[in-house]
């Protein structure tokens, strides 16, 4: 493609839903409350965590810590959707459309490197509990946080800064709701190969770092369950796991629809629904899932 009309790009233009644009202000009612539902619910789970005693397991800790950063998450998000939907205005400047891609791409990053760590939580609670206290004592459930957060944050800061610096002849027009990665670097003008394949070789890292982490545990899970004599206690220990693989299955198999592949033109329009997944429903689903089905949590919330 030609080079000479690159210019400095002051400013990016999210298309948004154009096909359902007409019903702006549905859409912002039916997104605002559900991110407000989001919000609350998952800031309830770490308001009561740090309050009640009770809850201060490791547990709980990954569980809150996974609820922050899902408000984090869906606020780097959902709130200029909001905008789009009611008032119209789709320009983001160039500077805040990589902040946002990156506080996306980042706690997204994180948090799937967390969801494996929730997992081996539950593993050794389940595998081996008279060890569970030991091994999952404060000190590794801080270490194990912070590293989720230490090997997300050069991965993708370099992939953020690489597509930043790639030449936009325009049109400057993301089709999307957000500012991603991958509709970024389709608006670049210059040969983006080798910035596709790295984007496309981290997501598939990420992804099947947390996702083979995540079926190892769960595999063991199901084997120590399936050998405990009694029916209640396998109903209670599959009871504790099935909620959190509710909600993984819906966040793998939207990212892995969205991010796990080389060439994404072809679905660039998809990826928008897909990623209401992981940006409206299960943030939402999150702390629904795990309070409705949690008696610890349900004592917790009456007390507090």
């Amino acid at each position: 493609m030609e080079m000479g009309n690159v210019t400095t790009v002051q400013e990016f233009t999210l298309e948004g839903f154009p096909a359902i644009q007409h019903l702006g202000k549905v859409l912002f009612l039916v997104h605002l409350l559900a991110y407000l539902a989001s919000i609350a619910g998952n800031a309830v789970i770490v308001t009561i965590t740090c309050a009640d005693s009770r809850l201060h397991t490791p547990m709980y800790f990954f569980l809150s810590t996974f609820s922050f950063f899902e408000c984090c998450f869906t606020s780097a998000v959902i709130p200029k959707l909001l905008v789009i939907l009611l008032l119209g205005k789709q320009t983001i400047s160039f500077p805040a459309c990589f902040i946002q891609a990156f506080v996306f791409v980042f706690l997204g990053a994180a948090g799937f490197l967390l969801i494996a760590v929730m997992s081996l939580d539950r593993y050794v609670a389940i595998c081996k509990p008279l060890h569970y206290l030991t091994i999952m004592n404060p000190k590794t459930c801080f270490l194990l946080v912070t590293a989720c957060f230490a090997l997300a944050f050069p991965l993708i800061t370099g992939l953020v800064v690489k597509v930043s610096q790639l030449p936009f002849c325009g049109p400057h027009v993301i089709p999307h709701f957000f500012c991603d990665l991958g509709p970024l670097i389709h608006l670049s003008c210059s040969d983006t190969r080798s910035v596709e394949m790295l984007a496309f070789v981290l997501a598939l890292f990420v992804l099947l770092t947390s996702l083979i982490i995540t079926s190892i545990a769960y595999s063991n899970i199901v084997v120590t369950i399936k050998r405990l004599p009694s029916a209640k206690e396998q109903q209670k220990a599959f009871s504790t796991c099935s909620s959190h693989l509710i909600v993984l299955s819906l966040i793998y198999g939207s990212c892995v629809f969205i991010y796990v592949k080389p060439k994404q033109m072809n679905r660039l329009d998809s990826n928008r629904e897909a990623a209401l997944v992981n940006t409206v429903v299960t943030p939402l689903l999150n702390p629904v899932i795990y309070t409705l089905r949690n008696k610890q949590v349900h004592q917790a919330l009456r007390e507090t």
